[in-house]
Order: structure tokens, then C-alpha cells, then sequence
């Protein structure tokens, strides 16, 4: 198993490097990169991504150095740039590493990101590693809530319904999983903002932040009270879906070993229905729901949560890497994929490794893998 595991840890390198090189690409092949965005603040084209980015370092990079902008030229590669003057395109190519050549502005950032190096936002005066440690108590509380909850939820109610398939329990729960499976996450949060937050009908729940402005001066019992009053709605809206799906996968992965005939042995050498079930068939049919766990977090984490954060004004890594895609920050961008993208390789193995948990029998050495 130690091998193994050294194989995995070691192809974790590659991988990631196909990755960044992959996004790298796409990502220097898109139109409208930072010198662009700058170009259209001096213009006035531009059109702000969000509200709150409106306020950011680009206006105030571009008030300095909008009175250089005067000269006009028609020969620059940069869209929008006409009377833009061409020594203040040559300096911010200096200023994003713009002057150098593509390879080596990957190598470099390979180089960089080795040491856990982001370097700084383009439109932000904050390093990218600072801004990514703010903003994740936002999403890591939504994702470990959300994905304790679905499956605490997903998991005893999929198996009593493969237990008692075909009844009155299973034909109810299935139609109330099958709508919520068929409502939007984000359409159910705007539901419970009309109803619970002061939208429309009651205001029990606030609407802005993770908790309250005056938390640190609650006692810690209040604070507590205060952090889930904040976090009940949206992390309400995420696990509507989320338990969804993973419900009828328990159901159906119990009802597969349910019938198979070690299980028959079972009942035939007179051990209960409790013994057959969380002796026998629990071990078997958990493998297929684990080896989701990974992919489910990491996707709660991150996509999941993205709508969530905006519709509760969360500003969590969700909303941070939209916005970098939007105003072309770089930085954050590759830093936030590069975060994520090793997060969810080692929760790949994290995953192998609860399986031989689980299951002891599974010998990912001997099958050579």
C-alpha cells in the first residue's frame, strides 16, 4: 500500500502540470486580457464584472495614468488601444511580465507556484495567497456543513428506502426527491430570501456575511448562535440538491448487493435482518458512495457554493475565482486553479485510502495499480 501511495503523490506532478499547461493556453488564447481591461477603463468601455469590483485598484491604476493616455496609434495588438500612448502599453507589459516570452512566463509561474508563490492580484493591492486564505472560512464552512448534512441525510434515508422498496414510504420520499433534484439550488435560495430574509414575507434570517459585524465583541455561546443563524439559509439551499442524487445512488447500491446471493447465504444461516444489512451488505454498497466523496466536496466547495455566495452576499472563493475569470486577474485565477486542482488530486487519494478502510479486502497493490 506504501508504494502505492508513493506512485499516487508522485503522479500528482504530471497531472498538474497538464492542468495549468491546458488552462494556460486556453486561457492566453481568450480575448480581453488585464492590459485590455485597463485599456477600456481609460476609454470608459468597460463594463465592471460585479458591483463590488467597481471600487477596486483597476480605477486607480487607471486615474494615474490616464493623462499619459493621449497619443494615437493604430498599431498596437492590443484591442481598443488606439490613442493610447505606446510607452504606457510597453510599461504595463513590464508590469503584468507581459515582455516576456510565453514560455518562460509559464515556466516562471510553475516555478512560483512550486513554493506556493501566487504573487500579487492585478487589481487588487493584495497578495493571492492572502486573498484566497480570507476568503475560504466563507466556503469551507459551506462545504463541511453541506456535505455533513446531505450525507447524514442521503445515507440512512436511501437505504430505509432500498429496505422497504416498492412501499408507500418509498413511493413519497422518491417524488419528494425527485422534486428536490429538479429545483436549482440558487432558484431554492431566492425562494428562501422572499420567504425567511425579509424578502417578502418574514425576517428571521439576515441576508449579508458569515456572521455579524459586532461577533467579535459576542461571548462565545453567542457567537456560535450567530455563526449558524448567519449560515442556515444557504447551506438549506445547497443541501436540497445535494442529498438528492446521492439518495437514489445508496438506494440502488443497496438494492444491488441486497440481491445477490452471499446475502441469501446470510439470511439462510438464520442471521437477522440488522446483521445482513450493516454486516454484510453496509460494506459493499458504501464503496460506490464513498468513492463520490472527493468530487462531491471538492465541487460544494467551490462551483457549488459560486451562486450561493452572491445570492447571500458570501464573499467566498466561489465568488473570488468568478470575478478573477471575469476581470482576467491572472493571478488569482492559475493561483485558485492550482489550489483546487491539488486539493482534489489528494482528495482522490484520500478517498482510495478510506476505501481499503472500508473494505480491507481491496488491495489496490495487487492489482498493480
Amino acid at each position: 500500500m506504501l508504494a502505492y501511495l508513493v506512485r499516487r503523490l508522485l503522479l500528482i506532478i504530471p497531472t498538474l502540470l497538464g492542468i495549468m499547461l491546458l488552462n494556460f493556453m486556453i486561457v492566453q488564447a481568450a480575448p480581453g486580457g488585464p492590459i485590455e481591461q485597463i485599456v477600456a477603463r481609460l476609454s470608459g468601455s468597460a463594463v465592471d464584472a460585479t458591483a463590488r469590483f467597481a471600487g477596486g485598484g483597476t480605477e486607480t491604476l487607471g486615474q494615474e495614468i490616464q493623462p499619459q493616455a493621449q497619443t494615437n496609434t493604430s498599431n498596437s495588438r492590443y484591442r481598443g488601444a488606439q490613442g493610447v500612448d505606446p510607452e504606457l502599453i510597453a510599461e504595463l507589459e513590464k508590469q503584468f511580465g507581459f515582455d516576456k516570452p510565453l514560455h518562460e512566463r509559464f515556466f516562471l509561474m510553475l516555478t512560483n507556484y512550486a513554493t506556493f508563490n501566487f504573487g500579487e492580484s492585478y487589481f487588487r493591492d493584495e497578495k493571492v495567497a492572502d486573498l484566497v486564505i480570507s476568503k475560504m472560512p466563507v466556503s469551507v464552512s459551506l462545504g463541511l456543513w453541506t456535505t455533513l448534512l446531505v450525507y447524514l441525510i442521503a445515507i440512512p434515508l436511501g437505504i430505509r428506502k432500498a429496505v422497504r422498496d416498492g412501499s408507500a414510504f418509498d413511493v413519497w420520499s422518491s417524488g419528494f426527491v425527485v422534486v428536490a433534484y429538479a429545483i436549482p439550488s440558487f432558484l431554492f435560495a431566492i425562494l428562501l430570501v422572499v420567504v425567511f430574509a425579509g424578502g417578502r414575507y418574514f425576517d428571521l434570517f439576515p441576508l449579508r456575511g458569515l456572521v455579524s459585524d459586532d461577533w467579535a465583541a459576542l461571548p462565545w455561546w453567542r457567537q456560535m448562535l450567530d455563526y449558524f443563524w448567519h449560515i442556515t439559509l444557504p447551506v438549506l439551499a445547497m443541501v436540497l440538491s445535494g442529498f438528492a442524487s446521492l439518495t437514489m445512488l445508496t438506494k440502488n447500491s443497496f438494492l444491488d448487493e441486497i440481491n445477490k446471493h452471499y446475502v441469501l447465504t446470510a439470511r439462510a444461516k438464520g442471521l437477522t435482518e440488522k446483521q445482513v444489512l450493516y454486516g454484510h451488505v453496509f460494506r459493499n454498497a458504501m464503496l460506490i458512495v464513498i468513492a463520490g466523496f472527493p468530487k462531491a466536496f471538492i465541487s460544494i466547495l467551490f462551483t457549488g457554493s459560486l451562486l450561493i455566495e452572491v445570492i447571500f452576499s458570501l464573499d467566498g472563493l466561489g465568488l473570488l475565482g468568478f470575478e478573477a475569470a471575469i476581470n482576467r486577474d491572472y493571478p488569482v485565477m492559475f493561483g485558485t486553479l492550482y489550489f483546487f486542482t491539488l486539493l482534489g488530486l489528494i482528495m482522490n487519494i484520500v478517498g482510495d485510502m478510506v476505501y481499503t478502510f472500508v473494505d480491507p479486502r481491496i488491495d489496490f497493490e495487487g492489482r498493480g495499480a
